[in-house]
């Protein structure tokens, strides 16, 4: 390779930025690899990763196994602990040095937080919340729900790269492509400012709260249930399957289960390997935050209940018989 071509500017790449946390990769950043993977073969350009965190942060060499063209590392000791405006500053400065022509993000609790910030610090919109992706005369054109989930628009940035883009927790199911080869792992000089707020634990480390998107199985509960004493019914049947309880927002609101349990258009939206429905009639707030789950169990009483439009198996009949039958043959030896 001559000297010209080390130093010729490589090609604007579509950024996934990984979110990580105690020390792990978060299974929405392995979604965001994969889309930024197919979506860089769209728009004719390559896909790396970006990581930014503290400097004793050691994900890179697990990140170098996906198809990518490098893997980016902002570390500075300022990004130990998460405060927006650190993050900002850091991946303002990661982006400036590399031109990048998309820049993809979970749609997290944290990415909600700063990165209508960085857009905007770029002069640019956050395209949020998105599902799919297309380009049309060259230029990328995205899909998101709106209405909570009624409807799908088109969305196309005015303006030019980088578009920012966060993408709905599910959208994209398949994992990230393996590299024949361990992609590059570069450092990027970042040097953020001392943050100028003091932040509170993250929402999914408060001791109250779980990360539903995580979870491979889930029993869910909806009105169906009639009571709050009933829920040791569904409890039974999350221990059984090794699940973590969900909820409709109805349930969640009479207080049944609390609110980092809702599922839905206003709670979090999942998709688990398995999810079983239980007394859930299947509105579309409740669809929307739940329908990319890769198995659907329906059981309600209802046979017109929309749930069944989604579900993959579904049992009309009643839950105080199914489930407790159910159980007796889940705890079966085998």
């Amino acid at each position: 390779m001559t000297s010209d071509e080390n130093n010729a500017p490589q090609q604007g790449a579509v950024l996934a930025v990984v979110e990580h946390s105690d020390g792990k990769l978060t299974r929405a950043s392995l979604e965001v690899i994969a889309a930024a993977q197919k979506w860089a073969e769209a728009l004719q350009a390559p896909a790396e990763a970006v990581l930014v965190g503290a400097p004793d942060v050691e994900l890179g060499a697990e990140l170098s196994r996906y198809q990518l063209r490098a893997v980016l590392q902002g570390r500075h000791e300022a990004l130990r602990s998460y405060a927006y405006d650190v993050y900002t500053q850091a991946l303002q400065q990661l982006i400036t040095a590399t031109q990048p022509v998309l820049v993809l993000f979970p749609h997290s609790y944290r990415t909600r937080d700063f990165a209508p910030r960085l857009a905007t610090r770029a002069g640019r919109a956050l395209i949020s919340d998105v599902i799919a992706m297309r380009v049309e005369q060259g230029k990328p054109v995205f899909t998101r729900p709106i209405f909570q989930g009624k409807f799908a628009a088109d969305v196309a940035a005015t303006g030019g790269a980088p578009y920012f883009v966060s993408l709905q927790i599910g959208a994209f199911q398949e994992p990230p492509r393996l590299g024949e080869q361990p992609a590059p792992v570069r450092d990027v000089a970042v040097d953020p400012e001392p943050s100028r707020i003091k932040s509170e634990a993250p929402f999914h480390e408060a001791q109250q709260t779980v990360d539903l998107a995580q979870a491979a199985r889930i029993v869910a509960v909806g009105r169906g249930l009639k009571e709050a004493k009933y829920m040791e019914l569904a409890q039974q049947l999350a221990s059984v399957l090794h699940a973590e309880l969900g909820a409709s927002r109805p349930v969640c609101d009479s207080g049944w289960l609390p609110m980092d349990r809702q599922i839905g258009s206003s709670g979090q939206t999942v998709s688990p390997k398995l999810y079983v429905a239980l007394g859930i009639s299947g509105a579309i707030q409740h669809l929307v935050g739940m329908k990319s789950a890769r198995t659907i169990i329906a059981i309600n009483k209802d046979p017109e209940a929309p749930i069944f439009e989604v579900a993959d198996y579904g049992v009309v009949g009643n839950l105080f018989e199914v489930v407790p039958a159910l159980l007796e043959e889940l705890k079966k030896p085998s």
